[in-house]
């Protein structure tokens, strides 16, 4: 029997949408007020799930404790007050969207997680508008 469990955690960041090989009009067209040049930010959710068998002994799918601090080090340290376009590797190349940012998120923990273990990732970046991905 599997079962999953979810950390929730929380980050703010600034980005801007923009595809450098496009007209500035067309950035303007396609992402709107989202281009804007000097950037705009979220407070952003992040749901992290793990599903798996629970532990006879511990009686853990997996030990909230470790996920946290996995967490805190692979994505909160590193995308925390931060401008996604200037201040990170990821998203020099990558148009920091919902989308793109859930995926580098996912793929940091995968790295670190057992495969044993389905990893699902949702981030919300306003309380109506999140995306999720499970890799």
């Amino acid at each position: 029997m599997k079962i999953t469990i979810c950390r929730k955690e929380h980050f703010n960041a600034a980005h801007r949408l923009h595809n450098p090989a496009w007209s500035d009009e067309r950035n303007a067209e396609v992402f709107g007020l989202c281009n804007n040049p000097n950037y705009h930010g979220h407070n952003y959710e992040l749901i992290v799930k793990l599903t798996g068998a629970v532990n006879e002994d511990t009686g853990y799918v997996y030990d909230m404790k470790k996920l946290s601090t996995l967490v805190k080090e692979e994505v909160i340290d590193r995308f925390d007050h931060k401008n996604l376009n200037l201040d990170t590797e990821e998203f020099r190349q990558l148009n920091p969207t919902a989308e793109n940012i859930a995926m580098v998120i996912w793929e940091r923990l995968r790295e670190k997680i057992s495969r044993e273990y389905e990893l699902a990732v949702t981030l919300y970046e306003t309380e109506r508008n999140f995306v999720e991905y499970n890799g």
